[in-house]
């Protein structure tokens, strides 16, 4: 008998991934796996079970029509990394390896699997070359994704931010950040955003479109760190850079085309940075 309602399990519900369950719940049952979940909000089905240990992972809900694998690092370690993104997933795709029906996957990436600081444009195709273990992780997770068997998609973030991600902002408000001039390239996605892009992805998965391979998820206007510090500044008040002020993040320097997310047909809230911060300002 067919299943008239999606069932969707939500693989790691910490900040993004119970504001993507939440946008689904209207229209799935969505059940949201996490060590924890006694605190999730309703109407989140909870499931207790550590992705790290597989003898919790017995008793996956059924019927699964969607999976959505959204965690975040114990700690910023190789060890960290390769646990959340890469044994954790392992563990999960041979918990569902007996499923009767084969859910789809959608796996949470980061452009930190790009290497380029030369401010060139990058998409999905573009080579991915990562120096630092975050990255080399993260995009092992990815082809571990890809490579499953299931019929999978991969959404790569840029720098999340939003409301509960306020720490940009108010550093720049403490002096604590004073970038070059020219600063890097910077690539930014609005919290909200972030979470209905992910959304939007399981939709169109749902709906039978192409959403197979890579998507990247930042917003239409990379910016300069110095013309985002600069911009901020024109906004409200803001301490003089503090003598010891960070110069910059460790992000390199390349701009992100989200040409083929809204190709797909999603729309931005947030469609810039001026937008969004001028949101959290006012």
């Amino acid at each position: 008998m067919a299943i008239s309602t999606p069932r969707i399990l939500m693989a790691g519900c910490g900040k993004l991934g119970t504001a993507i369950a939440r946008e689904l719940t209207d229209e799935a049952r969505v059940f949201g796996l996490r060590r924890h979940p006694d605190d999730l909000p309703g109407p989140i089905i909870p499931f207790a079970a550590n992705l790290q240990e597989p003898t919790t992972l017995t008793g996956l809900p059924p019927d699964l029509s969607v999976v959505v694998y959204c965690l975040t690092p114990d700690a910023y370690t190789d060890e960290g990394y390769r646990d959340a993104f890469v044994n954790g997933l392992r563990n999960l795709l041979e918990a569902l390896s007996d499923a009767r029906e084969q859910p789809a996957l959608l796996f949470v990436s980061s452009t930190g699997v790009y290497h380029q600081d030369d401010d060139s444009v990058v998409d999905e195709t573009s080579e991915t070359r990562p120096e630092r273990f975050s990255g080399q992780r993260v995009l092992e997770g990815e082809q571990q994704a890809l490579d499953s068997g299931l019929p999978a998609t991969v959404v790569r973030f840029s720098g999340i931010y939003g409301p509960s991600r306020g720490r940009f902002l108010e550093n720049v408000r403490l002096g604590q950040i004073d970038p070059p001039r020219p600063g890097p390239y910077t690539n930014r996605i609005h919290e909200d955003d972030a979470a209905r892009a992910a959304a939007h992805l399981v939709r169109q998965r749902l709906a039978g479109a192409d959403v197979d391979g890579r998507f990247l998820a930042s917003d239409d206007e990379p910016a300069r760190l110095d013309a985002v510090v600069d911009w901020v500044r024109q906004q409200t008040h803001c301490a003089d850079p503090a003598p010891d002020a960070k110069r910059g993040g460790r992000a390199g320097s390349k701009r992100c085309d989200n040409r083929r997310l809204r190709q797909s047909g999603f729309t931005f809230r947030y469609p810039s940075f001026r937008d969004g911060y001028q949101a959290m300002l006012g």
